[in-house]
């Protein structure tokens, strides 16, 4: 009896048309836990960043792991049907990213960015997309050159810390 679950756990652990490594399973096992208990807890759904810090694992393997272990789509299945007008997967992911190869990496620092806090990302968008220097931004919403340098610090701080 033992030998014929152990050969039906095998078959359904290696049927899927990807291979997971056992530690990348035990994460997602561990991080489908921690979700649970903090959807209790906080009554809404967490962040992959909270379950990763509930477990002590870097962002990274948490989010890696809970999408290694989800249903693999085809970039030629069908996700979206609008009217007459088929949408591919494949053509979501080229949208997304039109110009970027890197489209994984720019999607993990879209949700970093999305971790800060309000003035952390204004502080950003007016530094790095629009170009303008420490002394502008803090002229503009109101605070010292000093505490934008050091907000803007420590929010690329935080999105460093995020994507390791």
């Amino acid at each position: 009896m033992p030998m014929i679950i152990g050969e039906i756990k095998r078959f359904l652990r290696d049927s899927n048309s990807l291979r997971i490594s056992r530690s990348m399973r035990d994460i997602a096992y561990k991080a489908l836990v921690a979700k649970d208990e903090l959807m209790r807890e906080m009554e809404t759904e967490p962040s992959v960043d909270q379950i990763a810090i509930r477990l002590n694992i870097p962002y990274r393997a948490v989010y890696f792991a809970l999408n290694a272990t989800g249903t693999t789509l085809s970039l030629d299945e069908t996700v979206c049907d609008e009217g007459n007008k088929e949408i591919m997967m494949r053509d979501l992911v080229a949208s997304s990213s039109p110009t970027s190869e890197d489209w994984l990496e720019d999607l993990m620092l879209k949700r970093a960015i999305e971790t800060l806090n309000e003035r952390e990302r204004e502080i950003l968008s007016m530094r790095y997309f629009e170009g303008k220097t420490q002394i502008e931004v803090s002229l503009e919403i109101g605070i010292s050159q000093a505490q934008v340098s050091r907000l803007e610090k420590n929010a690329l701080d935080g999105i460093q810390k995020h994507l390791s």
